[in-house]
């Protein structure tokens, strides 16, 4: 299985632009994969330089409806004409972002989108194919990340706190192994890990995406929960490989905790996993 990081908030080479957000492409040995788009069409063009073609995707993933993750959308479509799109029911919704000097921003997708055919709205526990699946509604043992707040959605005419409900998280199983892939695990890496676990009965054997411990707008998660987050992952005895809104600080304390059982993902990263 590879893995290239074709936008992350940092790079790993000075070819390859970056921005804040995400966008993981994953090739099987059976289907080619998409998992977010990041903020814009620069997810084209590093994936050109990354020899990936974004008209052979088969399915594109998009983990929540933040910007972020969706801001590429509409040029992926103009891209790639035959893959289905897979976007929680809820992606469209109005989000909003406060920022600095309590300025509100919003943060949804182009909800001049939403009618394109090829998207497939999802929920819960939803099959795309043999060995890919999608699962959202993840129960809140542990709370969610400090640095969600801030994060505002609209229901009934209001803004309230964000529920994350249209988050979703993409696992992929090839030869008996499982890969889970979050976008921000804004429901909390260790809810997501746990909610894997009582639908498949054991932990993934590897991790990727962005486990938001850093605010966009600065602030990071208290250095006792990173700490206890990071005695919890090692504990799975999972690999993971992190970035986006993990943050770099929170990044370099889990691996102080972790060692090699976690790696940090610029864009340009290339993985590839023997199963």
């Amino acid at each position: 299985m590879l893995i290239k990081t074709l936008v992350e908030d940092t790079t790993a080479a000075e070819d390859f632009g970056c921005e804040h957000g995400l966008s993981l492409y994953i090739e099987t040995k059976a289907n080619k994969i998409l998992f977010d788009v990041g903020a814009s069409g620069l997810f084209l063009r590093n994936a050109e330089k990354l020899d990936v073609n974004i008209a052979d995707i088969d399915f594109l993933i998009i983990s929540h409806g933040h910007y972020d993750h969706g801001g590429g959308l509409k040029t992926f479509f103009t891209e790639n004409t035959k893959a289905k799109v897979f976007m929680h029911e809820l992606a469209f919704g109005k989000y909003y972002a406060v920022r600095a000097n309590d300025e509100l921003e919003y943060i949804g997708i182009d909800e001049n989108l939403r009618r394109n055919k090829r998207i497939v709205p999802t929920s819960d526990s939803f099959l795309i194919s043999e060995g890919i699946q999608i699962f959202s509604d993840v129960a809140q043992k542990e709370p969610r990340p400090k640095s969600n707040r801030g994060l505002l959605k609209e229901h009934q005419g209001e803004l309230i706190a964000d529920t994350f409900d249209h988050e979703q998280n993409l696992v992929v199983e090839e030869e008996g192994k499982f890969l889970l892939i979050t976008g921000c695990a804004h429901n909390g890496i260790v809810n997501i890990l746990e909610h894997f676990h009582s639908l498949k009965g054991h932990m993934p054997d590897y991790v990727i995406g962005g486990f938001h411990l850093a605010g966009h707008s600065g602030g990071s998660e208290d250095l006792a929960v990173i700490d206890r987050i990071g005695g919890y992952l090692l504990s799975t005895k999972a690999k993971f490989y992190t970035g986006h809104c993990t943050g770099i600080e929170p990044y370099q304390r889990l691996k102080a905790i972790m060692g090699d059982r976690i790696d940090y993902l610029s864009t340009g990263s290339v993985i590839t996993i023997f199963l």
